[in-house]
């Protein structure tokens, strides 16, 4: 009978200093492995190099590594790259890093899938199917971190977690691959430039203000009235805007970091002037800046993007408010890799 060997990355590095401990070798060997998993993100045994063959021998007789793998990946006009993500059960993901002139992002999915049933998102037609390993939001990050050297000359200067699925239905998970990549024996990036991108799940905001975490904050609001907010984001009748607001605040009073507003504008939708005045009156309840986003339409979708004027209209009425508000366009529309368009067109066909 086969033996069923454990991912060792579900290992800590404890667990697998112990492990060496158990067959009377020193300690200090599962450090050196942890580093090779964490720090240096390999994926293949062999590639430990300071381990001894017969201690390559005996991780490959008791573990394996369950990596992803780019499976296919396509570069826009505007140099994005969009990544399907294959996952050890064959599943496959999307990722996507955005280049500008200074910067490189990394945009992670959480799920595969997703749990809510956003109107305007093309991953919510997938629904949840599971939610990703750590392991596994861990590897998108190494992939774009090495696409980003390869493909323009610098490392990875920014993560977001705004590609598949809800990051706070996952947040176990989520948290633990934070972690590792902030880790001096991961990643070693600075949390500051993380920033996690939520629909709005209450209790989930303020269990991150109580793990006083150190990342940034952003929820995809897209509009201030609970009977709007509810024709497109349905899930949100659950989370009432009122529990949404109280919990944003606890997390200003814990964490002393402002809340960015992901809003998308639509005609007929959300671009009346009580829409407006919505807004900046949720937006003066604490600390906050607005990121107005270009709409990128999705298949079956009758949804259109309000009108320029209107758009005009919002900013001004923010800036005039002194609510601090930029105006984003789409990245990657060519390749459908921009928000709300990731939807795993490979697998489902």
């Amino acid at each position: 009978m086969k033996k069923i060997k454990k991912d060792i990355r579900e290992l800590s590095k404890k667990e697998i200093q112990e492990f060496f401990l158990s067959h009377n070798e020193p300690s200090f060997k599962g450090t050196q492995v942890y580093q090779w998993l964490w720090k240096k993100g390999v994926h293949d045994f062999d590639l430990m190099t300071n381990l001894s063959f017969g201690h390559r021998a005996l991780l490959k007789t008791n573990f394996e590594i369950k990596h992803i793998k780019i499976d296919v990946y396509q570069r826009s006009i505007d140099g994005t790259i969009k990544n399907a993500v294959k996952l050890h059960d064959q599943f496959i993901v999307e990722s996507v890093l955005i280049p500008t002139s200074k910067r490189s992002t990394a945009c992670v999915s959480s799920q595969v899938g997703c749990s809510l049933d956003c109107i305007f998102c093309a991953t919510a037609a997938l629904k949840r199917i599971r939610n990703l390993n750590a392991d596994e939001i861990y590897d998108q990050v190494v992939a774009m971190d090495n696409q980003s050297k390869l493909f323009f000359n610098r490392p990875l200067t920014n993560i977001v977690f705004m590609g598949m699925g809800e990051p706070l239905m996952n947040y176990k998970n989520v948290l633990s691959a934070i972690n590792k990549i902030i880790d001096p024996e991961g990643l070693a990036m600075s949390p500051r430039r993380i920033t996690l991108s939520t629909s709005g799940i209450p209790k989930m905001i303020l269990k991150m203000a109580e793990d006083k975490v150190k990342f940034g904050l952003a929820v995809s609001l897209h509009s201030a009235r609970q009977e709007v907010r509810e024709k497109i984001m349905p899930f949100a009748n659950k989370f009432p805007l009122t529990e949404l607001s109280k919990a944003l605040k606890f997390w200003y009073e814990y964490s002393n970091k402002p809340i960015t507003y992901e809003y998308v504008i639509w005609e007929g939708i959300n671009d009346k002037l009580e829409d407006i005045q919505a807004l900046v009156k949720f937006c003066h309840q604490i600390p906050s800046k607005v990121n107005l986003i270009q709409y990128n339409p999705i298949d079956k979708s009758s949804m259109n993007e309000a009108p320029v004027e209107v758009i005009e209209s919002y900013l001004k009425a923010l800036s005039k408010a002194k609510i601090n508000v930029t105006y984003r366009r789409s990245r990657g529309e060519d390749i459908a890799a921009a928000c709300g368009q990731l939807a795993n067109k490979q697998q489902s066909n």
